[in-house]
């Protein structure tokens, strides 16, 4: 079955940086759209980021940069100057749409991996 497993939450300090991973298996990773969402506590699920399968991408954030390895299956977010606001779960998500912004339109999950920025 396809499986999203997120890594490389923690904790870090206002300003510093974090690289998240995201290792998918049982699907033809290279053909996916992939995304990152986040979920502040009390907020809703939002969008983050997303890359194509050719390599296009789009972000909310330009602190933030999505990237992919098909090679290792794996997609990345690295995140730079993060504020106290960043913290939140993240969660990556495969689309076999072309692009694709809403949460209904995912059709695979990972569990998240949670980050805190402490100010």
């Amino acid at each position: 079955q396809v499986q999203l497993v997120e890594s490389g939450g923690g904790l870090v300090q206002a300003g510093g940086s974090l690289r998240l991973s995201c290792a998918a298996s049982g699907l033809t990773f290279s053909l996916y759209t992939m995304g990152w969402f986040r979920q502040a506590p009390g907020k809703e699920r939002e969008f983050v980021a997303l890359i194509n399968w050719s390599g296009g991408t789009d972000s909310v954030k330009g602190r933030f940069t999505i990237s992919r390895d098909n090679a290792k299956n794996t997609v990345y977010l690295q995140m730079n100057s993060l504020k106290a606001e960043d913290t939140a779960v993240y969660y990556c998500a495969a689309t076999s749409g072309a692009v694709r912004y809403k949460e209904a339109e995912y059709d695979y999950w990972g569990q998240g991996t949670q980050v805190t920025v402490s100010s």
